[in-house]
């Protein structure tokens, strides 16, 4: 990967960069740089697909041969707590070098990854690898985290690529976009993941994510980024800048009280990380969760278009917390019936107004942060909203496989959450959802009555002022 290089005299300054020496907007126009903007975002979403698709089919696959969702629980908060403990560095490494260079560096170490998930798999016999006492499983799940983690290096530097190419006005719309091909990834990784586990099993899921995972490494090297004419000066030191990301956040008045907002959306989902498939699983055949996955998962479609059409207003953060009260809403009743059409309606509802919360904070820090430090920023706040999903999944998996849910389907169980939450064999997983949503409100209102909330959301007006009259 290539650092720092001179800058070539008569660089043109960008509005809202604190380093405008190492950008140049002014080499292409305002639809080049959307078009390249594009390519980058069509790129990360085919990987995002990739892993994606590979990270669920290993979930589907392991509750499906053990029934087990302590298993599906710690794999879950695995994956989030390796992105909680990794997100610093891969924040320090996109501030260090460019941004493309980080994207391929990121592609070809999760290619290198799943080649050896794939070797282990054919080697191993299929007893040893499902047995969950053995190390083969647990070497062969780590195998695939790491390489889907590690892809998520890519996530931070795409967002610091819509500082440099998109401007400060059209920087939630682009956000929004970035919401719609999450969106598209649950879809598709939704759907091909359940058909791949029933229909070809998990040997050849493997074969095909190896396939899309190369065609997104070789799409890499075809995209070009002059804009970024070097990288921009930066205090980041090392591979783990801790001291650095922490000066970064804390620079900027009541930006970590911003990242704790938007843990509030991933407590919650560490609920749904263990125990949103089982439900599923106990609902339908894997095949066809997946499908009925892929239908709620056009939520994130709708919520990414909206944010694309009309941004998200003049207080990003108001909408912030706004989205958050109405997702505890939702989970707190989408399973107060063990009916199919209230679980995808559901689903579908939550799944609107993720890409609020995810734009919100991300157009917030853009607006903000310098450049020089952005990565750092995204990387500190991936942390915190990371660790989030491990405590709640893996505190919630064992708690309700050794006591909630057998209580549930007990007689006396069922008898007294009857009235609340009907009859099935599910109730106690809706038990656990009906708690976390409730949260989820509480929290959610209570910030918004915070002598942070109002500086936050000055502080962002300040800077959108300042940006326009830059521009102007």
């Amino acid at each position: 990967m290539t650092q720092h290089e001179p800058a070539p005299a008569g660089v043109a300054a960008a509005p809202g960069l604190a380093n405008p020496d190492a950008i140049n907007t002014s080499l292409r126009s305002s639809a080049q740089r959307s078009r390249t903007f594009a390519g980058i975002l069509v790129n990360t979403g085919l990987a995002n697909i990739t892993t994606s698709y590979l990270w669920f089919a290993l979930t589907f696959w392991v509750y499906l041969e053990t029934r087990n969702v302590i298993a599906t629980g710690v794999i879950g908060g695995a994956y989030m707590l390796l992105i909680a403990l990794s997100s610093i560095s891969f924040g320090t490494v996109v501030d260090r070098y460019r941004k493309l260079a980080v994207m391929r560096f990121a592609a070809g170490f999760t290619l290198v990854m799943f080649v050896l998930s794939g070797v282990i798999f054919l080697m191993t016999p299929a007893t040893s690898l499902l047995d969950l006492a053995q190390p083969w499983f647990w070497i062969f799940a780590v195998i695939i985290l790491v390489g889907a983690v590690v892809e998520n290096m890519r996530n931070i530097a795409l967002s610091t690529t819509v500082t440099i190419l998109i401007d400060p006005d059209r920087r939630a719309n682009a956000n929004g976009l970035v919401g719609m091909v999450q969106g598209l990834m649950f879809i598709v990784t939704s759907v091909l993941s359940g058909l791949s586990v029933g229909l070809l099993g998990m040997g050849w899921t493997i074969v095909v994510a190896l396939v899309l995972t190369a065609l997104a490494f070789a799409h890499l090297f075809t995209l070009r980024m002059p804009e970024e004419v070097r990288v921009a000066t930066t205090d980041a030191h090392g591979g783990f800048d801790l001291r650095g990301s922490l000066a970064a956040v804390l620079a900027i008045a009541g930006l970590f009280a911003l990242i704790l907002f938007s843990t509030f959306n991933n407590f919650i989902g560490g609920v749904y990380m263990a125990l949103m498939d089982p439900y599923g699983l106990e609902m339908f055949p894997v095949e066809l969760w997946g499908t009925f996955f892929a239908l709620g998962a056009t939520g994130f479609l709708v919520g990414g278009a909206v944010i694309g059409k009309f941004g998200l207003g003049s207080n990003p953060l108001r909408t912030m917390l706004i989205a958050v009260i109405l997702m505890g809403v939702l989970g707190a009743v989408f399973t107060l019936r063990e009916w199919a059409w209230l679980y995808i309606a559901g689903i579908w509802l939550y799944l609107v107004l993720v890409p609020f919360v995810e734009a919100a904070e991300q157009t917030v820090i853009q607006q903000v942060v310098p450049l020089a430090r952005q990565g750092r920023v995204f990387g500190f706040a991936m942390a915190v909203e990371s660790a989030a999903a491990p405590i709640t999944a893996f505190l919630i998996a064992p708690i309700a496989q050794v006591w909630i849910i057998p209580y549930a389907r007990s007689a006396e169980g069922a008898a007294q959450l009857a009235p609340l939450l009907g009859e099935g064999t599910s109730r106690g997983i809706a038990l656990v959802f009906l708690v976390a949503g409730i949260i989820m409100i509480a929290a959610a209102l209570l910030a918004f009555l915070t002598p942070v909330y109002r500086r936050v959301s000055a502080s962002y007006a300040r800077a959108a002022a300042e940006a326009s009259e830059t521009a102007d």
